[in-house]
């Protein structure tokens, strides 16, 4: 039963492997990024548009994801 958990895991992982390398490949190097593509997006106040935003959010989120997998990988392996 513990390898069934194990494989859930290690498919937790790869996800977040692939998921934060193609989000973070989304995000722009010196400005423009993904928001500048959609030229007609609604900005917010602070020049950052509502896609970049949610795009660093998401960000966010796999790179945690990431790292909780890594620490349980390495304490159940």
């Amino acid at each position: 039963m513990g390898s069934v958990w194990l494989n859930i895991l290690f498919g937790f992982h790869i996800a977040a492997c692939i998921g934060i390398i193609l989000f973070i490949l989304l995000h722009a190097g010196r400005g423009g990024g993904i928001s500048g593509l959609f030229s007609g997006m609604v900005e917010t106040f602070d020049g950052s548009g509502i896609v970049e935003k949610n795009l660093d959010r998401i960000t966010i989120i796999l790179g945690v994801l990431f790292a909780i997998t890594t620490i349980l990988l390495f304490i159940f392996l």
